[in-house]
């Protein structure tokens, strides 16, 4: 993200319900088409009988057109509300829709619900309910209408968060007054690479062997560089529909890997939308037969990971002097990099090598305009003594709530002593 720009109000647009439709070959009809070429003989009437199918899978397929494209809303009050939620890895993706006897436009409206946990790796069999609490709503552009995604966390009958629930306490440190005064914005960068269903291997990449090196692929435009832009720029639309907050995207460095932007968003905000837009990304994926795969290195060799750089900055950051507020916040960062290291996602270390616009993971660094650095701050922040940081350190498999939440607390809540700041200046040359 090439900087962060102040949070607007949220608009949302409304998909066009336009589309053609065929018209349907009846059962008696096809019935009879059937009849005629078991008289004729199969070997004589092969080809009539394949264009006949044909025309009669193409009518399946117009009339469940119809259907899912059906607008519910003149005939009643009710909508389906998508519940969606974190899987038992951390990192993948369920959800199940429920009839809501009417619109509502804020979570508080919605029930709670719950699901099998034992069938998602969440809980034991013996006591397998998980209790869905709703906490953010999107419009769904899948089913249009008043109809709803609904981002939710998961706890156990008895009200306590479950292992995967993230959400539960980053939402306790966007609450602190300290990190609430602050006005903490987040811009972030998801990475991600589609991947041919069958093989799983990159798209555009021929089966078993490997397109022509890094180059030509970053933002490039035609059949022999950019593989999948029409996922991308449906998932965009699709994005905008609903109401995330996304800002932009573009084809990265390695073919068949694709980036957006979501920002910038203020506090908890920020993961409940990436969350959201890694959820239509999946629908859409699935529509197109395409498997998204969010690994942070996808391919060995001399190929370009996938991240999920993270630009941040406070209020005291954004104003005169906010410079001193950054390198501040970077020497808090550089006291914690193992920490951060540690929840920035699985399998980060085959990405942050020190190559190919990365850090080494084993050390902590920060510079102007570095792309190798851990955080990097721009020159415009430079220049004008304000701004905000980048922190390159995340997969493109993180969680959001745990980076977004961890950046706040180690930049407004942590509270270092005197000798560790003296010693962590002096190791990665900060003046403070």
């Amino acid at each position: 993200m090439a900087q962060i720009l102040a949070p607007s109000t949220q608009w949302q647009m409304r998909l066009p319900k336009t589309s053609t439709y065929g018209s349907p070959i009846a059962t008696k009809m096809w019935n009879s088409l059937v009849l005629k070429q078991n008289k004729q003989g199969a070997a004589k009437s092969c080809g009539k009988f394949r264009v006949f199918a044909l025309q009669f899978q193409n009518s399946t397929v117009n009339r469940l057109e119809k259907l899912l494209n059906m607008d519910i809303t003149p005939y009643t009050d009710k909508i389906i509300a998508e519940y969606i939620w974190i899987g038992g890895s951390g990192i993948d993706l369920r959800s199940k829709p429920k009839t809501i006897a009417k619109p509502v436009e804020h979570p508080s409206e919605l029930p709670k619900w719950n699901y099998d946990g034992s069938s998602t790796g969440q809980a034991p069999g013996e006591d397998s309910e998980v209790i869905l609490c709703p906490q953010a709503i999107f419009k769904d552009p899948f089913r249009g209408g008043n109809n709803i995604l609904v981002i939710c966390d998961a706890y156990t009958p008895a009200g306590e968060p479950i292992p995967t629930n993230k959400r539960h306490r980053a939402a306790e440190i966007f609450s602190n007054k300290k990190v609430v005064d602050q006005v903490p914005w987040f811009g972030i960068e998801q990475e991600y690479t589609l991947l041919q269903q069958n093989v799983k291997w990159p798209l555009g990449w021929p089966v078993g062997g490997y397109p022509g090196p890094q180059g030509p692929y970053y933002c490039g435009a035609g059949a022999d560089k950019s593989f999948g832009r029409d996922i991308s720029d449906a998932h965009y639309k699709a994005c905008l529909y609903a109401g995330v907050n996304i800002s932009g995207t573009n084809g990265e460095v390695m073919p068949g890997q694709w980036e957006y932007q979501v920002g910038p968003s203020v506090g908890i905000e920020a993961g409940d939308h990436i969350w959201c837009s890694r959820y239509i990304l999946e629908r859409i994926t699935e529509q197109a037969g395409v498997v998204l795969s969010l690994d942070p290195k996808p391919i060995e060799g001399d190929w370009n990971g996938a991240g999920c750089h993270t630009n941040y900055s406070t209020k005291s950051m954004r104003e005169d002097g906010g410079y001193e507020v950054i390198k501040k916040a970077i020497l808090n960062l550089s006291l914690r990099h193992q920490e951060h290291i540690g929840a920035y996602g699985e399998g980060n270390e085959r990405r942050l090598t020190g190559k190919h616009e990365t850090a080494s993971i084993d050390t902590f660094s920060w510079g102007v305009a570095n792309r190798g650095c851990s955080i990097r701050v721009g020159r415009d922040t430079e220049k004008n003594g304000k701004g905000y940081l980048e922190d390159r350190r995340p997969a493109s498999n993180m969680d959001p709530y745990i980076v977004t939440s961890l950046l706040a607390e180690t930049t407004i809540l942590y509270e270092p002593t005197l000798e560790a700041e003296a010693l962590a200046a002096q190791k990665i040359a900060l003046k403070v």
